[in-house]
């Protein structure tokens, strides 16, 4: 991850954007590798979400002696980062920037337009067949307005949502949980996982807004699955 330091700028002042800290992130990155939304003091958690990252029970094989042969290790398949994201109930057509963590300030670098969303370019990409797709976005500006994740606090189960490669290819998933947490509670190895079910995590800001820090105090976090 030694390129971090070259990614997307701080974004402009005033933005609510998904405070996660370059701290946070790689304490989670050394394991595997960022959350509806109400103003409560409770954390909300899905326990259908939780059980995309967990591994399946009852799945203990007979041992198979399997002869041995040198040979390399085969080539890891080529990351195919998102350009696009829809989602139609939102009225969403979002650009999708690949991203990392910005240097200066140990946040996760979301793009500095409130109208574009981040891609986690060190995590699974559109080729992945297991873990989290992770993109972040801004909620919104004082400067800019209304981000492109102003409303998915409010997205609701079965959700269409759909991302799209540089070829045109498309990709849909389907929303499973809506969930919030103080940004210091958030489990991350959850959400920036390389294991589990494949599927895609969006997060944004939510929570009440601390004038005294200009951040929101929550993050709000939408899982969806791969859709049929």
């Amino acid at each position: 991850m030694s390129d971090e330091r070259h990614g997307v700028p701080r974004d402009v002042r005033g933005a609510r954007r998904p405070h996660l800290s370059r701290r946070a992130i790689l304490a989670a990155v050394g394991a595997a590798l960022l959350a509806g939304c109400a103003d409560s003091d409770q954390d909300s958690v899905s326990a259908k979400v939780e059980a995309l990252s967990s591994p399946p029970h009852g799945t203990d094989q007979p041992t198979v002696q399997v002869p041995v042969q040198r040979g390399g290790l085969p080539a890891a398949p080529a990351t195919i980062p998102p350009v696009a994201l829809s989602i139609p109930v939102m009225s969403l057509n979002a650009k999708v920037d690949a991203v990392g963590i910005d240097a200066r300030s140990g946040d996760f670098a979301v793009p500095p337009s409130v109208e574009r969303v981040g891609w986690y370019r060190y995590g699974p990409g559109m080729e992945a067949v297991a873990g989290s797709i992770v993109i972040a976005g801004h909620v919104d500006s004082a400067a800019q307005g209304k981000g492109a994740f102003f409303t998915l606090r409010d997205l609701t189960e079965g959700a269409a949502v759909r991302l799209t490669d540089a070829t045109g290819r498309g990709y849909g998933f389907q929303v499973v949980g809506v969930e919030q947490f103080r940004k210091a509670r958030i489990p991350l190895e959850r959400y920036f996982a390389r294991d589990g079910a494949l599927r895609l995590t969006l997060i944004t800001c939510g929570g009440p807004f601390d004038e005294a820090t200009r951040h929101y105090r929550d993050n709000v976090v939408v899982t969806a699955t791969v859709s049929g």
